[in-house]
């Protein structure tokens, strides 16, 4: 892809709200500020501040969506989907991507300082919800100006803050992509984050979370992401990429990384521990096991809602798989949304939003088309 279809350098930077005595007040009780926010935007917003895109992150994502840090090697995580020409089309429109409250990549989180005691939060930290993290956010766009997105967008559990987005703050939501994602987690869904969450807390050096400024509980955390990049892929993925292919015949019967999967995991396991916290793992996957917004919850009966809607579902997605999608748009019907349902024929698994960048934005952009000219933007 050409120079012309890239963003180019972008720098993070960072909202702090909720000062004291006007501190944020998360679903779980309690109180806690000031609180930052670490966000990135691409391209410009207009006069009438009519363009804006949210972007929902994934659980390990960041704000870092798009272009490239200086000197990093690397773009942003969503890199293909947002730029000049792409599905989230930067000469259009105006792109938001902040990190999630309770995450480690510049919001306030469990790895912050406390300014009550001058040590991190560890596991002072209040329990957070999804919600919380929207309610994050609006304080975020309203910093910005902006009174209605023109859309929120996003995978995995940035779909589910797509659909908290829906409601909490309906008004201000013109329309709405969520993407492999679901109203709520299965009871295999929390069990997989259970036992991740236990692989991390057996590990010695978790130390009930007051791990700062020592060993950090980097075997637990790796196992525990090698557990969650399993659920990512897909049998026939990893069938394809890696079959049962040796890495070398003399490693055999020596439980080291004999196979190409097994070498695959441990690579990703060790990668994940060199960016992100331990706590912020258990805390937001707990957000994502909270989450419920099946039946009323989405959309109550007495509340009058106007958003657009596209639901994308990935067929090979064991993880979310189609059902919960359906689910998804079956409750919007029912309430009489205008919701658009497409299932891409994929064999990348759960990863597949993120790697079946050609069908998504041809999608995407015939429904932003839509939707802008029904906005007036």
């Amino acid at each position: 892809m050409g120079k012309d279809k890239e963003i180019g350098i972008v720098k993070t930077e960072y909202f702090t709200f909720a000062n004291p005595p006007d501190e944020f007040k998360p679903e779980s009780g309690g109180a806690i500020g000031p609180v930052t926010l670490a966000y990135e935007t691409y391209g410009s917003l207009n006069s009438e501040k009519s363009n804006a895109i949210l972007v929902g992150h994934s659980f390990s994502g960041d704000a870092h969506a798009a272009g490239f840090h200086e000197g990093d090697k690397s773009p942003g995580w969503w890199n293909d989907m947002i730029g000049p020409g792409k599905a989230l089309d930067t000469n259009k429109y105006f792109v938001i991507c902040s990190n999630v409250l309770g995450g480690c990549k510049g919001s306030t989180g469990p790895s912050s300082i406390n300014p009550k005691t001058g040590a991190p939060y560890a596991l002072d930290f209040p329990t957070i919800t999804i919600a919380d993290m929207v309610k994050a956010q609006k304080y975020l766009i309203d910093y910005l100006g902006i009174k209605k997105l023109l859309c929120a967008v996003g995978g995995s559990m940035g779909g589910m803050q797509v659909l908290q987005w829906v409601s909490s703050y309906p008004k201000h939501v013109h329309s709405a992509i969520p993407i492999a994602t679901a109203l709520k987690h299965s009871p295999q869904q929390i069990a997989f984050d259970e036992v991740g969450r236990q692989a991390v807390m057996a590990d010695t050096a978790w130390n009930e979370g007051n791990y700062y400024g020592k060993a950090i509980p980097e075997r637990g955390l790796a196992v525990a992401r090698m557990i969650g990049h399993i659920t990512y892929m897909s049998d026939r993925s990893m069938e394809e990429k890696f079959g049962r292919k040796l890495k070398a015949k003399d490693q055999k019967f020596k439980f080291m990384a004999d196979f190409e999967v097994e070498g695959y995991l441990r690579y990703r396991g060790d990668s994940f521990v060199k960016r992100f916290d331990a706590n912020s793992y258990l805390y937001i996957t707990k957000a994502m096991d909270y989450l419920d917004l099946s039946g009323e919850r989405l959309i109550p009966k007495d509340k009058k809602v106007d958003i657009k809607f596209l639901v994308l579902a990935f067929k090979s997605d064991w993880l979310y798989p189609l059902y919960q999608s359906q689910d998804i748009v079956r409750i919007l019907k029912t309430r009489g949304q205008d919701a658009t349902y497409c299932e891409i024929n994929s064999t990348y698994g759960h990863d597949a939003f993120l790697l079946e960048i050609e069908e998504e934005t041809h999608l995407i952009k015939h429904f932003l088309s839509k939707v802008s000219k029904s906005y007036g933007s």
